[in-house]
């Protein structure tokens, strides 16, 4: 995959040899009537005329006898305009090749990347919302995969940097080529709910582990989705219009909340950590495990393992294993607090 320096390098390359070919054109057609009108006392019509059959090697007769000097000069003019169209010819033979060449490496060097993701999300669909999508994984510093049908998408994949692969999100060696069976999770954007609901049930048999979720265009398709074996189901109409309201309703609410998720330029952040067996905290009441004391962060809720939530936990809240913990903090705090969680 050629980064945009690079296409711009190689742009550039190609106006050169343009720009230099044109300009050989004038010259040589230029050269060759002052050539002849200068030898031969030719008018600029039949010189040009003469220069344009001689370079052209079409083989029609003279305009008018040609002298000996004159003889020499169409000679060289001759060779002189078989070197240009070997010029031209050679860059039309380099701009092919080279353009598939490059395609062909640069496929391989993208499978390649693809073929050593472990741990990575799938994002099928590459249109407004899963290019956005695509964004905002890779500025946290995670892998993302992408699968998109549409051929004239793929120069924005190619300027977003992103690992792409061409052809139907449903088909079932395109998701093994994409890792499914080593990816985290799987978000499904396609065209209509249909398409969405085939390929969850296509995902969740090639990794039922997968955390899959779904996007869906009307309400009556969001039962369906779940029972396909979407974690998660997204109306982004609902959203919008909740988000609307609330905005109107709670403010200040909706401000922290941009804050918290959608504004990069803030150190305060909303994470969810999940607890592991080798924390040094397990089995710690919250009073005495110093995350609000030493760390300054605030626990929202706590998910447990059968996925009960626990709002606003109480100080004799004893920390578990595969505990999900909701903080809200500053970056850093957050950092120490994930360290503690999962070693």
């Amino acid at each position: 995959m050629l980064t945009p320096w690079q296409m711009g390098t190689i742009k550039l390359e190609r106006n050169a040899h343009l720009v230099i070919s044109i300009l050989l054109s004038f010259v040589l057609l230029g050269a060759g009537s002052v050539g002849y009108m200068v030898i031969e006392g030719w008018g600029f019509g039949d010189a040009m005329y003469m220069t344009v059959i001689t370079l052209a090697t079409v083989g029609y007769g003279e305009v008018h006898q040609v002298s000996s000097t004159g003889r020499m000069f169409t000679v060289v003019l001759i060779l002189m305009g078989v070197g240009y169209f070997m010029y031209v010819g050679g860059n039309i033979v380099q701009f092919l090749v080279e353009d598939r060449i490059r395609v062909i490496l640069g496929r391989r060097k993208l499978d390649k990347q693809i073929a050593k993701l472990s741990g990575h999300y799938i994002i099928c669909g590459y249109g407004r919302i899963g290019r956005v999508l695509a964004r905002y994984l890779t500025e946290r510093y995670l892998d993302v995969v992408v699968i998109e049908k549409r051929t004239e998408r793929q120069p924005a994949m190619d300027e977003d940097g992103v690992l792409y692969l061409i052809g139907e999100a449903t088909d079932e060696n395109l998701l093994l080529k994409a890792g499914i069976e080593q990816a985290r999770g799987l978000i499904t954007v396609v065209g209509t709910d249909a398409d969405n609901v085939f390929l969850t049930l296509i995902a969740k048999q090639l990794n039922p582990n997968l955390f899959i979720v779904a996007r869906c265009i009307q309400n009556t398709a969001k039962r369906t989705l779940h029972a396909a074996g979407a974690n998660k189901v997204i109306s982004p109409y609902d959203l919008g219009a909740r988000r609307m309201a609330h905005a109107i309703l709670r403010p200040t609410v909706i401000r922290f909340l941009e804050l918290a998720f959608t504004d990069d330029s803030t150190d305060i952040q909303v994470e969810e950590i999940r607890v592991k067996s080798t924390s040094s905290l397990l089995n710690v009441e919250l009073k005495n495990s110093g995350i609000r004391q030493q760390l300054d962060l605030i626990i929202l809720t706590i998910k447990k393992a059968d996925d009960t939530l626990i709002f606003n936990p109480k100080a004799d809240t004893r920390i578990e294993v595969d505990d999900t913990l909701v903080v809200v903090g500053r970056a850093k705090s957050l950092k120490g607090l994930e360290r503690m969680l999962r070693s």
